[in-house]
């Protein structure tokens, strides 16, 4: 596996911990950060899916935009499309003033797609 792609990897499973650490939370959950993290950890694994591709990594949170650097966008990832549309939304918007915290309802099914995009190519790249 290339370097860079195990360096996206270690990121990725970094904000998972992160996300799934806050969505748990009982007291004080900061669920801004956890749809955050969410976004983030399906970032790094579209970015890291992408670098071992061999594909230009872009600079961009669009999520969107990432996917469709994977030509052709694989099937168990074109269904998530909507919920990668509002997974990064969290990636800035929700971090600053005048949006509307995030609730916990807002957050499970980002959590579900993160898990979705996370199981995928981990699969892709032979990870347990």
């Amino acid at each position: 596996m290339n370097p860079l792609t195990l360096e996206w990897i270690q990121k990725a499973e970094g904000d998972w911990a992160t996300a799934g650490r806050e969505y748990r939370a009982r007291k004080n959950p900061n669920l801004d950060a956890a749809g955050f993290h969410a976004q983030q950890c399906v970032e790094k694994y579209l970015k890291a899916r992408i670098q071992e591709a061999g594909q230009e990594v872009r600079r961009t949170h669009d999520l969107l935009i990432v996917l469709e650097v994977l030509q052709p966008v694989p099937l168990e990832l074109a269904v998530l499309r909507e919920g990668l549309v509002h997974l990064s939304r969290f990636a800035v918007e929700v971090r600053y003033p005048g949006t509307a915290a995030a609730v916990k309802g807002d957050v499970k099914p980002l959590i579900a797609v993160a898990k979705a995009v996370r199981r995928y190519v981990r699969h892709e790249l032979g990870l347990p």
